[in-house]
């Protein structure tokens, strides 16, 4: 008798690492130190747009969209970088984006000096750094699986957070001070200088490239692939609904926090960046304890957590008057946005094989900053028509019902399975001369199952079915011999043949454990009988020539 086939599972956070290990790899410190001087320029040029908009208009809701054009470039513009991260050399489109941001942030530095600047064309300005940041971002967060070790990962993370409110802490309170001594000309043409190091950095990294095996995935097809990918990934659903909730609601802070400061007397620059300097010492704070609390408590407890302290925050904020009051509700949004989007993208990352990982992310960060932009639109016109304090309060009880939901969609644990590469596939060789684009391709797989193991053989083959619909099969079937009930033929379709090898290339050390269990439980003599075969109506005289011979991969 044969033993019951099971998929046994490994866990990348069983042992965990330090929150400082990824710091012995060379690069990540090289890449990490660079972007603390970028997101310095980011944080000081930010103050400096909030804040000139604040002179150049009352409008609470242009005031808004100031952190809405930010936010909206990633939205509309993630999805294709994450797409472009997976098919072309990540570092260049880093390096693009760089040199992007800084022409726009001179050329945004020239207009403020020569007093040109309208409410628009500030807005302007700022979606075009957007957008370079929606190019930037996906490829970045994909190549921390390139920098350091899977185990070090979420200590990756959660170290990009600690840098971003290192500077968030000193930043914003440095843009306060230079908008109110320099200008706001200046504290953009800080930001313009300050990608110069991680110009500098990028260029001296030599990331390790794994060779190609297959021809690279063309732009549509590989952005259809992407969404295929997460939506038939419950969990990663999950994630990014919550996400896209969170991100809503919080960025209502951040968007109104201008208005928050000018509504105190002795409100100004140098008072909205201490209160930006206030939710920068907070994140740090929920990054310092986030290692912490992850090992007492689980991954939707922490989002509850950071979904209620935000709200707290938002209501303190709204409906309370003195200075010291907003300084202090501002400490707990910080930390809570740290523990709350870290976690998130730890999660996607750790969920998601590496060939569509920045495609994932880049549907995570569309959803999450698509909220945001939605959020400081509607925060911001709701500020505009009934008041600043109702606003924030509003949106804090949007914040509470967000923690209450995670009662029937609850983020999932960081995910266990083991998506490296099984790299076991070799192209079969054909006697026929198939060319790259040719198809379609129809594969069927026989397998001969005892009744004894059908129930088990079923439970595997829906585990399959999934798999094989998420790397990009289409019309899977599961076929049953009348005649010989113990034969069973899983059938599927695939568009070309370099579509099919690139299904297979995806396959994980996870989907392997699936197939080895499989064959487990196939009583014939080797292993299940593979089919591939091409769809023919006609053949031109050039095509299918017979080849015999032909090279493995």
């Amino acid at each position: 008798m044969k033993p019951k086939a099971t998929v046994s599972v490994t866990d990348p956070t069983s042992s965990r690492s330090s929150a400082l290990a990824p710091f012995r790899h060379r690069d990540f410190r090289l890449l990490w130190s660079a972007t603390l001087v970028s997101n310095f320029g980011g944080l000081v040029q930010a103050v400096g747009a909030a804040w000139l908009m604040t002179q150049l208009t009352d409008s609470a809701t242009l005031i808004a969209l100031v952190q809405a054009s930010n936010t909206l470039p990633i939205m509309l513009l993630a999805l294709a970088s994450g797409a472009l991260a997976d098919i072309f050399d990540r570092k260049a489109i880093l390096m693009f984006a760089q040199c992007f941001m800084a022409a726009v942030s001179l050329a945004l530095a020239v207009v403020a000096w020569q007093g040109w600047l309208t409410p628009w064309l500030l807005l302007a300005f700022t979606f075009l750094i957007g957008a370079g940041q929606a190019l930037y971002n996906p490829p970045w967060q994909a190549s921390m699986g390139d920098l350091v070790p899977r185990a070090d990962l979420p200590a990756a993370v959660t170290l990009n957070s600690v840098g971003f409110n290192l500077m968030r802490s000193v930043g914003p309170a440095a843009g306060g001070f230079i908008v109110a001594v320099f200008g706001a000309a200046a504290a953009f043409a800080v930001n313009a200088l300050s990608y110069a190091p991680l110009l500098g950095a990028l260029l001296r990294w030599r990331p390790n490239i794994a060779p190609r095996t297959a021809p690279p995935e063309e732009f549509l097809p590989a952005v259809a692939a992407g969404l295929r990918y997460v939506f038939l990934s419950p969990n990663l659903m999950k994630v990014i609904g919550r996400g896209a909730l969170f991100g809503f609601a919080a960025v209502s802070v951040l968007a109104l926090l201008p208005l928050v400061a000018k509504s105190h007397p002795e409100g100004g620059s140098m008072l909205f960046g201490g209160l930006l300097g206030c939710y920068g010492i907070g994140a740090i704070a929920g990054a310092a304890l986030n290692p912490r609390i992850r090992t007492r408590f689980n991954n939707e407890n922490i989002v509850r957590m950071a979904f209620a302290g935000f709200a707290l925050s938002a209501i303190v904020l709204g409906q309370t008057q003195a200075t010291w009051m907003h300084a202090l509700a501002l400490l707990p949004a910080g930390a809570s946005w740290v523990l709350a989007l870290s976690l998130f993208n730890v999660t996607v990352q750790l969920s998601t094989p590496r060939w569509v990982v920045a495609r994932a992310l880049a549907l995570y960060q569309t959803a999450t900053f698509g909220g945001m932009a939605a959020g400081s639109w509607i925060w911001g016109s709701i500020a505009g028509a009934h008041g600043l304090g109702d606003a924030l309060t509003a949106a804090g009880g949007v914040l509470l019902a967000g923690a209450v939901i995670g009662v029937w969609f609850k983020v999932p644990e960081f995910g266990t399975a083991d998506l490296d590469p099984a790299n076991r596939f070799r192209e079969p060789a054909l006697r026929l001369d198939l060319r790259g684009r040719s198809g379609p391709i129809m594969v069927m797989v026989d397998y001969q199952i005892a009744q004894k193991d059908t129930v088990e053989f079923l439970r595997l083959m829906q585990l399959r079915r999934n798999i094989r619909r998420r790397d990009g099969a289409r019309n899977w079937a599961l076929l049953r011999d009348l005649e010989h009930p113990d034969l069973w033929s899983e059938s599927y379709h695939i568009a070309t043949w370099d579509e099919y090898v690139r299904h297979n290339l995806r396959r994980t050390k996870s989907d392997a454990e699936i197939t080895e269990a499989l064959r487990a439980l196939h009583q014939g003599e080797g292993g299940p009988l593979v089919h591939r075969m091409i769809e023919r109506n006609s053949v031109g005289p050039e095509d299918d020539l017979p080849l015999i011979g032909k090279m493995d991969i």
